[in-house]
């Protein structure tokens, strides 16, 4: 349920985003988390409009905007210590907003389209190394005193390095999406409410069943395939705890993370050949240019090889 907060605006702004964010989350099927992080930036933006214009904005205020006001509010942001990609998505908020009441006749959202999107440093993913996916995933590596509890934690992990799952699509699964036995392929829910199929390897079946035989609690079709010690359903944060430990016992990095699986998924997949567009679809990317970041880290992986093998390096 969305927290409600005190919103900076005039009753006609107010209604209109509030109908906004309801299309968000319905018409277009953006994340839940996408869809509170631009409630937060346009709730941050009418706040400094309520400064900038010496009162609670309008409709007929936002109508009025120019480039320079949105500038404005990115220098307070930055100022306020909100890095690139911070100000680049509160960018996108307002423009998503803009143009929702520009569609309805409202307002023109021309300033916010003329505004340049600040340049964000380009960050590769740190995938971890063959070697250490597979010691993550073993199930005699896991640390929990109980057994049934390591065979989840392996389970899990598995999932993410065997079929490239984010966390979340992990743990949303319930005990009728992997029947027992051998299954070829999975169908996900990702973000936006995009679906797609993802094989399960031999391996990972293996550690799904041997979760399910050892796990005390009963796997309804229609209830969490993973569960927490009280039997409810698995939050990530225990899977990312238990991961923190496997970092200091295995002598791992520190961004041997859950999501380092994924990465390490797609970039051990490049590295034998996999076909871009065959990754893209099996991680689920919306755009081949994500999925193309993956190409950098195999590049950069092989020119630290050479560095450290070739005598004249």
């Amino acid at each position: 349920m969305q927290q409600e907060f005190l919103i900076a605006a005039r009753p006609d702004l107010q209604k209109a985003r509030t109908e906004w964010l309801k299309a968000l989350g319905g018409e277009r099927r953006l994340s839940v988390l996408t869809v509170e992080a631009y409630e937060r930036d346009t709730r941050q933006f009418l706040q400094f409009l309520t400064g900038h214009c010496g009162g609670p904005p309008g409709l007929a205020d936002v109508a009025e905007l120019r480039p320079a006001d949105l500038r404005a509010f990115l220098a307070s942001r930055r100022a306020a210590g909100a890095g690139a990609r911070t100000l680049g998505r509160g960018l996108a908020g307002i423009r998503s907003f803009l143009r929702f009441l520009e569609r309805r006749g409202l307002v023109n959202a021309a300033a916010a389209s003329a505004l340049r999107a600040p340049r964000v440093p380009r960050s590769l993913p740190k995938p971890l190394t063959a070697a250490d996916a597979r010691k993550v995933v073993s199930a005699p590596a896991q640390l929990a005193e109980e057994p049934w509890i390591a065979a989840r934690n392996a389970a899990v992990l598995t999932l993410l390095y065997g079929s490239g799952l984010r966390i979340a699509e992990a743990l949303a699964l319930t005990g009728g999406d992997v029947p027992a036995g051998e299954q070829p392929t999975l169908r996900i829910t990702g973000k936006g409410g995009k679906t797609r199929l993802t094989p399960v390897l031999p391996v990972a079946s293996q550690a799904i069943a041997e979760y399910r035989r050892l796990c005390p609690y009963h796997l309804a079709a229609d209830t969490p395939l993973f569960r927490g010690a009280r039997g409810g359903a698995l939050q990530p944060a225990i899977i990312q705890r238990e991961m923190k430990r496997m970092r200091s016992a295995l002598n791992l990095p520190d961004t041997a993370t859950p999501h380092a699986l994924r990465h390490s998924f797609a970039t051990h997949l490049l590295a034998r050949g996999g076909d871009l567009r065959a990754i893209q679809e099996l991680l689920g990317h919306a755009s081949v240019s994500t999925t193309q970041v993956y190409t950098a880290v195999d590049t950069a992986r092989l020119m630290e090889i050479y560095d450290a093998a070739h005598p004249r390096a």
